[in-house]
């Protein structure tokens, strides 16, 4: 039995997609609301609250592999249910910023949880990737009511992956052998800009879609309210900020673990055009 947590979200719901698409046996889906979810014919989908690890014990009985996303709760409470409950594998997703921005807060806090899920006596596999790709979702509304699009560092391209491609490697470690003990670090196939990100959601809607670049002061101002005082640096140190040669790395991890090449942001922006219109 695999349990995939975050199971309606980019990442989620795209693993669950492709594990249903492969056949590999029996699936649970984690919600907080069982009734309202809408997951592929025949997974099993059961609610938790990470907030209380206690609630999680029902949705992991019987379960041998678990894909989890960190910090959504107390992870050392959420690991020792899932280590209690017979958990044999964890595919937990971190971020690369571990590696390329060991000194930001957030950064510390996912190494936190690697160390926790190494410790833990049970088989594992981490995921870091880089910026997704959905969050350009983030110009939604901006871009649906026909707004400008304003962001800094709007030249800096940054090797942003597909969602689906983090799902698809996750696949891969829940299912075949060989990845236990392994880290992978996860970008897209190319550099991908600001600028360049919003010229590609214009290019699915069909029209243009206005864009302005600002300084780091403005777009913090506007971020602090939503992120807090030291997210909201962190985003912006790694958005662009605070670059160096780790992060804007392009790697070939996706097609190394899965066979396939990883999606183009323009693949990501045609899947999702109708969020902008």
């Amino acid at each position: 039995m695999i349990l995939v947590t975050g199971a309606t979200g980019n990442i989620g719901s795209a693993l669950l997609a492709q594990l249903h698409a492969h056949d590999v046996g029996p699936l649970r889906a984690l919600t907080r609301d069982a009734a309202q979810a809408v997951f592929p014919e025949g997974v099993e989908a059961v609610e938790g609250d990470f907030a209380e690890p206690a609630s999680l014990k029902p949705a992991l009985d019987g379960v041998r592999s678990l894909f989890l996303l960190s910090r959504l709760g107390p992870d050392a409470g959420v690991l020792e249910v899932a280590r209690q409950a017979g958990v044999e594998h964890v595919v937990l997703v971190s971020s690369i910023t571990v590696q390329t921005h060991p000194r930001l807060g957030p950064a510390g806090e996912n190494l936190a949880v690697e160390r926790l899920l190494k410790a833990s006596g049970m088989a594992w596999t981490i995921l870091r990737p880089t910026q997704f790709a959905s969050n350009t979702l983030m110009w939604a509304a901006s871009i649906r009511g026909h707004e400008t699009v304003r962001a800094p560092y709007a030249d800096i391209a940054l090797p942003t992956i597909h969602p689906a491609d983090i799902a698809s490697v996750a696949r891969v470690a829940l299912t075949e052998p060989g990845h236990q003990g392994h880290t992978y670090a996860l970008t897209g196939p190319e550099p991908v800009s600001a600028r360049q990100q919003v010229e590609a959601v214009a290019a699915a809607l069909g029209r243009e879609v206005p864009f302005a670049e600002v300084s780091r002061q403005e777009a913090y101002a506007g971020m602090v309210a939503v992120f807090g005082a030291e997210a909201a640096d962190a985003v912006l140190d790694v958005t662009g900020g605070d670059v160096n040669d780790e992060l804007l790395m392009v790697r070939d991890t996706v097609a190394q673990v899965t066979g396939a090449p990883g999606r183009p942001f323009g693949q990501w922006a045609s899947e999702n055009a109708d969020a902008f219109r």
